[in-house]
């Protein structure tokens, strides 16, 4: 059975990308292989000088991320960095680390967006980015000398003109609104998806619900096998580096119920009474939960 190519337009930097954490686990789950994955970073800054002119400063930057923690659930540290950071460095490590595969390129981008909204790493220098590389279980040192090298500025370059090509390939996303204006017309926002199968695609321009991703992949391949949703247990079992209390809420609800972030958190919390998972401490007041049992 032919799985549905999905790529994925982001950069670690935006708050919608990450707030979409939890549909993006949630599409993991319900699909496993049937979906094959390819990222496409967009390179939304590299460095920081217009948002100093527009009077941005570390301090805002927090206050802003706050209120998409309120509003989607992801954790936010409300400590704001000693400077602003620009994503450009950050997007080239993901490319370095895809080189040893699209799931290592997976793994670093995950590391760098919690890092982005829950630490005060400073993330468009090295030694930010090592330290997230090493918490994804990456070769950290190679992965740093790698974001100087030819062939991975070439990648990020590659990626970024594709991001950047959404007047040509994502007209969708332009008639929703859900594009930026660029050279050459249009860019692609954070989080879009485009769904691909059999030469068919469908297009999911920037911040979306779930169901319209679900929707996309029901149009495409409506005899695609779906799982069930899990229990936190084995959810967790299936993610070892951790999901955060939101995603596990997003993953576990039944079809047509809401996410219920409390009934997730209380879940969650009898399970670590019980020496089955394990609780690290992210953000101002959310965890990392692993299966450990």
């Amino acid at each position: 059975m032919a799985p549905v190519r999905v790529t994925q337009y982001t950069d670690p930097s935006c708050p919608w990308a990450y707030s979409a954490e939890p549909c993006l686990r949630s599409l993991e789950w319900r699909y496993g292989d049937g979906l094959e994955w390819r990222t496409v970073m967009i390179g939304l800054s590299e460095d920081t000088r217009a948002r100093e002119r527009a009077g941005v400063t570390p301090e805002s930057r927090v206050e802003g991320w706050l209120d998409f923690g309120d509003r989607y659930g992801m954790p936010v540290s409300s400590t704001p960095r000693t400077r602003l950071i620009s994503s450009g460095r950050a997007c080239r490590a993901v490319k370095a680390a895809e080189r040893d595969g699209a799931a290592a390129g997976a793994r670093m981008l995950r590391a760098v967006r919690l890092a982005w909204f829950t630490t005060t790493l400073l993330l468009d220098a090295d030694e930010g980015l090592a330290e997230a590389a090493a918490a994804a279980g990456l070769d950290a040192g190679a992965i740093v000398a790698g974001i100087d090298d030819p062939g991975v500025e070439a990648a990020y370059q590659r990626d970024r003109a594709e991001a950047r090509s959404a007047s040509e390939t994502g007209a969708p996303a332009v008639a929703q609104g859900r594009a930026a204006e660029s050279e050459p017309g249009a860019r692609f926002t954070a989080p879009s998806l485009v769904f691909e199968r059999d030469g068919r695609t469908l297009v999911a321009g920037g911040w979306q619900p779930f169901d319209a991703y679900d929707l996309c992949v029901a149009n495409l391949a409506p005899d695609l096998p779906r799982r069930p949703p899990p229990d936190p247990a084995d959810l967790l079992a299936a993610y070892p580096a951790g999901l955060v209390t939101v995603e596990v809420a997003e993953v576990c609800r039944e079809r047509n119920d809401d996410r219920s972030v409390a009934a997730a958190a209380t879940a969650l919390a009898e399970l670590e009474r019980a020496g089955i998972v394990r609780r690290t401490p992210i953000g101002d007041d959310d965890g990392l939960w692993q299966r450990i049992a």
